[in-house]
Order: C-alpha cells, then structure tokens, then sequence
C-alpha cells in the first residue's frame, strides 16, 4: 500500500489492532504499526499522540455527537431523556462493525494499560454530559447523577451488544438498559 492511499488513520487503526492481536499491545511498536499499515512512523504521529490511542479511534467524535445531541433536545425532556437523546445519535456510529468491536475489545481486556484508557474515555465523556445538564439548568448533583446512569446504561449497552450475537441492534440494547435502569431506581430499599 502506497502513503500517499486514503484512510491513514483508517488503515493505522486496523493495522495496530492486527498487530496487537498477534503480538500483544507491550510487544508493538509504533514504527511497526506504520511499516504494517504502509505509512511513516511521522504519519502515526500526525494521527494518534500514542499507540494506545489507535484504539480509540471514534472517541472524540462520538462524544462531540453526544454533547450536540443532548444542546438539540427539546427543552422539554427529563435530565435522563436528555442523556439518552445524546447516546441515542451515537448508537449508528458504533452499532456496525461488530466483529472488529469484539477483536478491539479483546486487546483493551487483556491490559491494564487500554483498561485504564478507556476508562478515562468513559470518564471524560460522563464530565461532558454533566456539563451539558448544567448547562440546561440542572443542578450539578443531579447532573453528576444523571450523567453516571446514562454512562452507566450506555456502557451495558455497549458490552451486550459486543459479547452478543452480531444480529443484536444497539439502540434496543441501550432501550433495554435503560429499562432495568428504570425498575432499579423504582425498587424499594432493603433495609
């Protein structure tokens, strides 16, 4: 593959999960990861600040979906309704190409390393979606709340749909979590 072939990031992402894969996150470098993806190490760079990073690829523009969708909601949704509307509009970016969701999810399990990343990633999109509730006039505490379940029913989502079979639609999984979601917060408390 030539460098100057479209889809850099595209063929780095699929390159170092190969690679991963084969070889183990530890046991890969980036040089490695370009030479695979028929790229310069200069043009990971340009790409991705770290090796860690070529895992992530859609994280940024799926939380810049979510906080737009949640700033397009109608004024009159619940602070949940609101998070949900925001998940929802990222549900169409991830909900195709299962069988590299479930290889990428792999990779993230078997190190301590792409754990704690994609925490991180967790974290810093949860911050966002309280950010936004403040900024429809939820009260912080409420907004800190509302984003932890949202994040919470997002993520049992996500892990049903990857652990399921490849026929299983994310919305409905999202639809479903929120549901026990809802019967958990209705629940009496043992005492």
């Amino acid at each position: 593959m030539g460098r100057w072939m479209p889809d850099a990031a595209g063929r780095l992402s699929r390159a170092a999960l190969e690679l991963y894969e084969e070889r183990g996150f530890e046991d890969t470098t980036v040089a490695e990861i370009a030479e695979r993806a028929g790229l310069t190490k200069r043009t990971f760079f340009r790409h991705f600040p770290d090796k860690r990073e070529v895992l992530f690829p859609l994280s940024a523009r799926i939380h810049q979906v979510i906080v737009d969708a949640m700033a397009a909601a109608p004024a009159d949704l619940s602070p949940l309704a609101v998070v949900l509307e925001g998940y929802g509009a990222a549900v169409d970016m991830v909900n195709t190409g299962h069988a590299q969701a479930r290889r990428r999810r792999a990779v993230i399990v078997a190190n301590p390393e792409l754990r704690e990343r994609e925490l991180t990633k967790f974290a810093a999109t949860s911050a966002a979606v309280t950010e936004a509730l403040c900024e429809r006039g939820v009260a912080p505490r409420a907004a800190f709340l509302t984003a932890a379940a949202g994040a919470a029913a997002w993520r049992t989502a996500r892990e049903s749909w990857i652990e399921g079979p490849e026929t299983q639609d994310l919305h409905a999984l999202l639809r479903e979590s929120v549901e026990d979601l809802r019967a958990a917060v209705a629940a009496p408390l043992a005492r």
